[in-house]
């Protein structure tokens, strides 16, 4: 495909028309390829419903699917979508009136729809949720389980290895085995057959997956995050400081028991499970585990991303300068991509950085801290964003930066990494981090260390370029004897401003390292 150059601001709508599901995403791409997330909606509409007994989609299930095909593309006018890419996976391909549907949908909603194959869909949902994670080189699996049927692929960060796409799904084998409008406990023996069944189909596949030596997965779609919330809620208490919820196979285990002695109706009440996926989600659970047990995993990750992630990132991938920015670490990406949908000065950004890590090396060469990498690139990244919220106002904006921080999904993160950047940025001006404001955060005694440290270098390193003109070249702390630092920087220019406000923060740096502060600038050239 011949590759374009984007040059003015566009809204695009993408539509993942699924069995169980039909999803939407409006974004608004800029032309340096970051994109602001306008709308994500979901509606379970079950166009699968009662179909595969016969491959024919049932007339209420069309027209259920067809009214809210026909809100969904209204919104991403409403929002400006100039172009709205559909695609329609299992229930549609399979459906021997696929082309009266189809027809009757483009006449209903304007909307031209892409049937997808098994291993496209597996490829999209791939771009979709590796687009979220920090895997780098590393092989892993992932799994999405559908209403119709469930893909498996295994990839790293930037390629694919292996796809394929297995006629198993949540909706599908509810109707096979329990029968569809089955309200009654579900015997657990018949659980066991289901999922002997999904051992048999995957177990046809398992020594090419096993050839790759994966041991971790990747979990996405409604039904599996489902699972992997209400066995969390039963069974696990979560770690609020981790970013990503999990499934593990022993809770699985636990939770498919409780889910069969249950009737639908107390199923529907349990803690965390979305009512509209109670009377299927045991064929779902019954589908993961075989999953698990025939592939080995312990554990699944799950991921919030999916198909329609994949969309997006495959329609990016049409522009020159998305596929060279898709070259850099996920978390490099990420930061970018922030940085730039809030319009940063991205020249100062980069300077501020590069001084920082430079006052953190020198730092560490004199002992003043005993941090390590994974902190020094926490630094890095926070630097980069520590003026981001100028996107909403100058005044407080450090105050706005924390927020935006915390709150913008930053792909490639956990939850305590974000909350440290956050803090970081947050404490680059004005107030100094004091125990008893972390303390209200809720940090612990080292995560305090790491904001006292190094929002002390992302100060100063601020006011080092404090006319965002690039005048220092260089900076570095050296010993004074004992109790003193010498801040030296390095330039040809006047930096007078520069200068005073170092020497307006030498309170901060004292109360961070209990050491005296003295500037010096070397004149170079």
């Amino acid at each position: 495909m011949e590759l374009t150059v984007k040059t003015a601001e566009t809204v695009v709508g993408f539509i993942d028309i699924g069995t169980n599901a039909i999803r939407l995403l409006v974004a608004r791409i800029h032309p340096n390829f970051s994109y602001t997330t306008i709308s994500r909606e979901k509606e379970i509409v079950r166009l699968g419903e009662g179909e595969f007994s016969d491959q024919t989609l049932k007339p209420d299930a069309m027209e259920r699917a067809i009214f809210v095909c026909e809100k969904f593309a209204a919104l991403a006018r409403t929002y400006g979508a100039t172009e709205i890419i559909s695609v329609g996976t299992s229930a549609i391909r399979e459906a021997t009136n696929q082309a009266e549907f189809l027809e009757n949908l483009k006449t209903k909603t304007g909307l031209t729809v892409r049937v997808i194959s098994g291993e496209e869909e597996a490829r999209l949902i791939w771009l979709g949720v590796s687009s979220g994670i920090d895997i780098g080189s590393k092989k892993e699996l992932f799994v999405d389980l559908g209403g119709g049927s469930t893909e498996i692929i295994i990839g790293n960060q930037h390629e694919c290895f292996y796809i394929n796409s297995l006629r198993l799904g949540a909706i599908r084998l509810t109707a096979q085995f329990i029968g569809e409008g089955w309200t009654a406990p579900i015997n657990f023996g018949l659980y066991k057959k289901i999922r002997q069944y999904a051992c048999s189909k995957i177990n046809i596949i398992k020594p090419q997956i096993l050839e790759y030596g994966v041991r971790l997965g990747w979990g996405s779609s409604g039904t599996i995050t489902n699972l992997a919330e209400v066995a969390n809620k039963l069974f696990k208490k979560t770690n609020s400081n981790t970013q990503t919820l999990s499934l593990t196979r022993k809770n699985l285990k636990k939770l498919a028991v409780v889910l069969c002695l249950l009737p639908l109706e107390t199923r529907r009440k349990l803690p965390a499970i979305n009512p509209e996926r109670a009377d299927i989600i045991v064929a779902g659970a019954a589908i993961i585990e075989a999953v698990m047990e025939e592939l080995g995993l312990e554990e699944i990750c799950i991921s919030t991303r999916e198909l329609r992630d994949g969309l997006l990132v495959d329609y990016l991938s049409n522009f020159e300068g998305f596929r060279e920015l898709q070259k850099e670490p996920i978390r490099n990406q990420s930061i970018l991509h922030l940085g730039r949908s809030c319009n940063f000065d991205e020249k100062h950004a980069q300077t501020v950085a590069d001084l920082s890590l430079e006052l953190f090396d020198s730092a560490k060469t004199i002992a003043l801290h005993n941090l390590g990498l994974k902190e020094r690139d926490l630094l890095r990244h926070a630097a980069s964003l520590h003026d981001i919220g100028d996107f909403l106002s100058f005044d407080d904006h450090h105050m706005h930066s924390h927020y935006i921080i915390c709150n913008a999904g930053l792909a490639g993160f956990d939850k305590t990494e974000i909350q440290l950047m956050a803090n970081i940025a947050k404490f680059h001006r004005k107030k100094v981090p004091t125990k008893k404001v972390l303390k209200a955060e809720g940090m612990d005694e080292k995560s305090k260390e790491i904001i006292v440290v190094l929002s002390t270098f992302l100060r100063l390193a601020e006011k080092l370029d404090r006319s965002h003109c690039g005048l220092v070249k260089k900076v570095e702390f050296v010993r004074e004897g004992k109790n003193r630092v010498v801040l030296q920087f390095y330039s040809d220019s006047d930096c007078s401003l520069e200068e005073w406000s170092i020497i307006q923060n030498q309170p901060a740096f004292y109360g961070a390292f209990e050491k005296m502060l003295s500037v010096q600038r070397i004149v170079t050239g």
